[in-house]
């Protein structure tokens, strides 16, 4: 009997670091569809979503069933708990992913990022795809060493946040008030998928050592 519960606590761990690939890949594509204008990358991710929602329905209904049955201890009490978090980050991460994939499709033909603004976004979204993969890997290696990195990565994301908005509010903006809005929403999800992204590399330290990492840089949830 605990044989085949600690075989299923596994399969949660490894269905969570699939979740995260299909997370980063999400993220790629939606990148692609807002700085190269690709409507079927566009598409691809909105529909693609279901699939996420999916995935986390099935893994948060599996960690509660183990929660219930097993009266799980220690170590294994917090990877569950960790991985009902971890669920809904990934979960989160997809949607702001088709969040991006949704105003690239509004703006077709046309990017939703003017030409200056590209470098900042570009920079942004492959720290955020970085991030992922990070998180991934760190779930599936315990690496918590890689896991206190995120939080300088997340600090370069929140630098070039903060340099968008200096743009988008100085008095040379000069691509109206539409691509302003736009430009302030996507910088929002990207920093929210580097957010959640931190917060998995925290829970995975927490299952580790027992411990939530401290300091500024690290986000709280």
């Amino acid at each position: 009997m605990r044989e085949s519960y600690h075989e299923e606590l596994t399969a949660v761990v490894d269905d969570l670091v699939t979740m995260t690939d299909h997370v980063q890949v999400a993220v790629q594509e939606a990148t692609q569809a807002l700085l190269s204008s690709d409507l079927g990358a566009a598409e691809k991710v909105i529909s693609d979503d279901a699939v996420l929602d999916r995935l986390h329905d099935d893994l948060e209904q599996r960690c509660f069933v183990l929660l219930a049955r097993q009266a799980p201890v220690a170590g294994e009490l917090r990877t569950l708990v960790a991985a009902l978090r971890m669920v809904a980050d990934l979960a989160r991460m997809g949607d702001l992913a088709a969040h991006i994939a949704k105003i690239a499709r509004m703006r077709y033909p046309r990017s939703a990022v003017p030409e200056s603004m590209r470098p900042n976004f570009q920079r942004m979204s492959t720290l955020a795809s970085e991030m992922v993969e990070i998180a991934g890997r760190t779930l599936k290696e315990r690496n918590v060493l890689d896991a206190q990195k995120m939080a300088d990565h997340d600090e370069e994301v929140d630098d070039l946040r903060t340099h968008q908005f200096r743009v988008l509010l100085d008095d040379s903006w000069s691509h109206g008030v539409e691509a302003a809005v736009d430009c302030a929403l996507l910088g929002r999800y990207y920093e929210r998928i580097a957010d959640h992204s931190v917060l998995m590399g925290s829970r995975v330290i927490y299952i580790v050592t027992g411990l939530h990492p401290d300091g500024e840089n690290w986000t709280i949830a």
